[in-house]
């Protein structure tokens, strides 16, 4: 292994266990999805937070947290690969944008906590989603594009 594979690797490393760190940390709503949300296909969304200039996304991509972009849940089956652009409509406000998929998350999709998306800051703002207070997600519909 060279030195800039190697390099690459542990900082790499150190991303997903920050991100892993953020996410622990992350204030969580109180409300959970209901029945009827799982049968309209609907999710949490949440944001990445303060990542630091220069970082990676797992494609490659210098991250920034303006773009219109995402990661998608690595518990997500089956995933979404790199490029897909996917259309995410926040169900209480209706207002919708396309994000393309750049980036892998280590957050989990469950039936308490349904997260499918972790839009940048930037998306989740356009989106209707508070940062600050952080409300901690918010509930979308998802539609992949290509």
């Amino acid at each position: 292994m060279n030195m800039n594979t190697q390099t690459l690797r542990m900082v790499l490393t150190a991303g997903v266990a920050a991100l892993t760190a953020m996410m622990a940390l992350a204030p969580q709503s109180s409300a959970q999805p209901t029945d009827a949300q799982a049968r309209r296909g609907t999710c949490w969304a949440t944001h990445y937070g303060p990542i630091p200039a220069g970082s990676h996304t797992a494609n490659g991509d210098i991250f920034d947290n303006s773009k219109n972009t995402a990661a998608t849940s690595l518990s997500r089956r089956h995933q979404l690969p790199f490029g897909t652009r996917v259309r995410v409509t926040n169900v209480r406000n209706g207002k919708s944008l396309v994000v393309r998929i750049n980036d892998r998350g280590t957050f989990r999709r469950t039936p308490q906590i349904p997260l499918c998306l972790d839009l940048t800051d930037g998306a989740f703002r356009r989106l209707g989603g508070s940062i600050n207070p952080d409300a901690g997600h918010i509930v979308v519909r998802q539609k992949v594009l290509a």
